[in-house]
């Protein structure tokens, strides 16, 4: 089969993804096979690419969010009959026996597993998944369209609910790529004030035609103070700004898997009268299902733009350089 695998990871202009051709994957017990129908490019597959995660293992084949069709079972795996449709993201396998996996945490797993760092991927005709991880997806989203769902969707929608916006709240979103333009269409809907702040134009350009209430450069003092925030851009220097423009009781929480080093903070300024900040890791099984739920009824609809596999490196390049508005998908 086609795939792409990380080679030698190193910026992006050095070339870290390699065109190979690798057998088909057999599903071992407990898993299924997907015949890949689209998989979407997230910030983390360029974390990978260029070293900012160390990779787990040589070669590996990047990204987890997955749309396809099962064709073919492991041994014991019956959740889901051949032809069915779903998808594979992130997060792909926890002990299910620590602490954090029996009281719900299983996002902090100390031996949890992902797809596209663990184990190969969805840039490829063919992928694996134990189907306990997997999701059914709802016949009203496109392949494209739910692809960015499955991380940018599933993890913007915990990091959402980590920033403890109040009903009919303000909300400051920092970046505005795939999981942000998600994340502003589920506040939306729920009736939030938003307000996005990224230093694409294009971007500030979506967000007001998906109902934001302002858009402005990354730097910038929203309109109004924030009750909550959720950071998307991996820029530490913007940590203080937004924790500035919380008002008191506000929470920012942190979505990206990396983030550049945050620079001192004022006390007085960015941390009193109860401001609170809060990382995001991961999301756990719950978390996915409730979001894909919620996306349906919702009528959440990603930007996508498609673009065959065979320019799965090219896509990645765009990505870092800021020439990619809402999310990119990759179509084998």
């Amino acid at each position: 089969m086609r795939a792409w695998v990380v080679e030698t990871p190193g910026p992006v202009e050095s070339g870290p993804l390699r065109s190979v051709e690798l057998p088909v994957p057999e599903p071992g017990p407990g898993e299924v096979r997907v015949r890949v129908l689209a998989c979407g490019v997230c910030r983390t597959d360029l974390h990978l690419a260029e070293g900012d995660l160390l990779p787990r293992r040589r070669r590996t084949v990047p990204g987890h969010e997955v749309v396809g069709l099962v064709e073919a079972r492991g041994a014991g795996a019956g959740r889901f009959a051949v032809g069915e449709r779903i998808g594979i993201a992130w997060l792909r396998g926890t002990c299910g026996r620590c602490r954090w996996c029996r009281t719900g945490r299983e996002n902090l797993c100390l031996a949890a597993r992902f797809t596209g760092w663990d184990a190969d991927g969805g840039y490829a005709e063919h992928a694996v998944v134990p189907e306990a991880f997997a999701y059914r997806l709802p016949a009203a989203l496109g392949d494209a369209q739910a692809a960015p769902l499955l991380c940018a969707g599933i993890v913007g929608y915990r990091a959402l609910r980590r920033a403890e916006l109040p009903p009919g709240g303000r909300l400051g979103i920092y970046g505005f790529g795939a999981s942000a333009h998600v994340v502003a269409q589920v506040a939306i809907a729920q009736g939030a004030t938003v307000h996005v702040l990224t230093r694409s134009a294009q971007a500030r350009e979506l967000a007001i035609e998906l109902g934001a209430a302002s858009a402005g450069p990354a730097e910038a003092e929203p309109p109004e103070a924030l009750d909550s925030a959720v950071l998307f851009a991996p820029a530490g220097d913007l940590v203080p700004v937004a924790m500035r423009a919380l008002d008191q009781g506000g929470t920012l929480a942190v979505a990206g898997i990396h983030l550049t080093d945050v620079p001192r903070m004022v006390y007085a300024d960015e941390l009193f009268r109860e401001k609170q900040l809060r990382s995001v890791t991961a999301n756990t099984r719950a978390d996915g299902e409730e979001f894909i739920r919620l996306a349906a009824t919702l009528r959440v609809r990603p930007t996508v733009t498609p673009h065959p596999l065979a320019e799965a490196d090219r896509v990645l390049a765009d990505l870092a350089a800021d020439r990619v508005t809402g999310a990119a998908v990759l179509v084998p």
